[in-house]
């Protein structure tokens, strides 16, 4: 199910019998398991930019280095190449205060400055961008937030200025969920966790003395749907993270697992087997709770995806005699048409948002790493260079892919650029880390 296929022997679907009730905690901060990220490859040349210290005109401390933040943003995406603040003999909080002559010799590129004012109900905001080899400001904005929502205004700064000098959205203002696996076997609690894509603000949304698999965000990021095994059946579960509040959706006898929101957040693609049947890809109507069966087959049928224009659902089957990619019509099930072909498994299949690719687990040379199929040729490009990665799920950009892998023998994350030129490692700092999925941009 939400297990990789062995690539010796038929999935085994054990594992999901016998398993006793789950204790789920509401949704508060935990200080144990703190996500650490580094850049451990970067195959570009950095741009050198600037962040200077914004200016503060309150009392006291700033209640956030907001340039700080837009600094370690910018920086973990190996595109640019930060300055040092004891390098900078300059430290403007206005473009009327930049020498562009002097931040030439500095070495720099781009200058980011602004200033923080305090106003009764909240924190006024002002920045700018500027481009010091043309002479040019990129970017100007005025923005507000609260204390609370400062870091998260932050982030929404650092998409803009990412977008402004790449071209491409950011993703900075998002959030990612995964489980950590913490003590000794027959011991071991599993926790489902979201934290900020820089690893901050992790909270708890699960624990269980069982395990817990395949979260999904929906399509506003307010809800995750997952796996867990309570009362000694598998169930897929939809929790809404402000409230805590969650209901079963699918406990029916058999398999339910692999669970994935719908581009309109209506429905459930998951997996299915009905008793003691083969699993199949169903979709499910979570307001009605009517299934519509979309495979049907002597096959193992999991790991569905959909294409974001909701068109499609893609999945892994071996019913060609190995683990391959397949999608079926969302709408009008029938025959299903095989998409990967190069290579003898492809399994775990996320659908890239522009449509047009797909991330697979790969088997290549006796690894499993993480590559990506153009949908159109077929074409296969590993990316990762582990020996056991999995569970890919792409940033809401598309141009960074996260997924688990293994280091000295502990599970931890690693992201990756849909290129294969920039690789970061994420681990917590107790306990193991996995099953990744990066949630879509959060609303400002």
């Amino acid at each position: 199910m939400e297990r990789r296929f062995d690539r010796c022997r038929p999935l085994s679907w054990s594992l999901l019998l016998g398993l006793v009730a789950a204790v789920v905690l509401s949704y508060t901060p935990q200080a144990r398991a703190q996500l650490v990220i580094e850049i451990t490859r970067s195959g570009v040349e950095a741009m050198p930019i600037a962040v200077v210290p914004f200016g503060w005109e309150g009392s006291g401390e700033a209640p956030l280095d907001l340039a700080e933040l837009i600094n370690a943003n910018l920086a973990r995406t190996g595109l640019f190449d930060p300055m040092d603040r004891d390098d900078m003999v300059f430290l403007p909080t206005s473009g009327d205060d930049i020498n562009f002559r002097d931040w030439r010799l500095l070495g720099s590129d781009v200058v980011v400055v602004g200033q923080v004012r305090p106003e009764r109900d909240g924190l006024r905001i002002r920045f700018e961008v500027f481009d010091i080899v043309r002479g040019e400001q990129l970017l100007g904005y005025r923005t507000f937030a609260t204390r609370g929502t400062l870091r998260a205004t932050g982030h929404q700064i650092s998409d803009m200025i990412y977008e402004r000098l790449t071209g491409v959205p950011g993703a900075f203002n998002t959030r990612i969920a995964y489980v950590t696996v913490d003590g000794d076997a027959p011991n071991l609690r599993y926790r489902l966790v979201v934290a900020d894509s820089d690893g901050e603000n992790e909270a708890v949304v699960l624990e269980s003395r069982q395990p817990i698999m395949s979260p999904a965000w929906s399509p506003d990021g307010r809800q995750l749907a997952y796996v867990s095994f309570e009362g000694g059946q598998s169930g897929v579960y939809v929790q809404t993270l402000r409230t805590g509040d969650r209901r079963q959706v699918s406990a029916r006898e058999g398999i339910n697992g692999a669970p994935v929101f719908s581009p309109d957040g209506r429905k459930l693609a998951l997996t299915l087997s009905r008793g003691r049947g083969n699993p199949d890809i169903y979709t499910l109507d979570i307001a009605s709770q009517v299934l519509t069966r979309l495979t049907e087959s002597a096959s193992i049928d999991t790991e569905p995806d959909w294409s974001p224009d909701g068109q499609w659902v893609y999945f892994t089957s071996d019913r060609g005699g190995g683990p391959q990619v397949y999608r079926t019509s969302a709408d009008r099930p029938g025959r299903a048409q095989r998409i990967t072909y190069e290579g003898g498994y492809n399994a775990r299949p996320r659908v890239s948002p522009d449509g047009e690719s797909l991330a697979v687990v790969h088997l290549d040379r006796g690894n499993f790493r993480i590559a990506m199929v153009d949908i159109d040729s077929g074409n296969v490009r590993v990316l990762s260079g582990g020996s056991n990665d999995e569970s890919p799920s792409f940033a809401p950009n598309g141009a960074t892919l996260i997924y688990a892998t293994r280091e000295d023998g502990r599970g931890v994350l690693a992201t990756v650029s849909s290129d294969g030129r920039v690789m970061q490692r994420l681990a917590v700092t107790q306990g193991q880390v996995q099953e990744p999925a990066w949630s879509p941009s959060l609303s400002p």
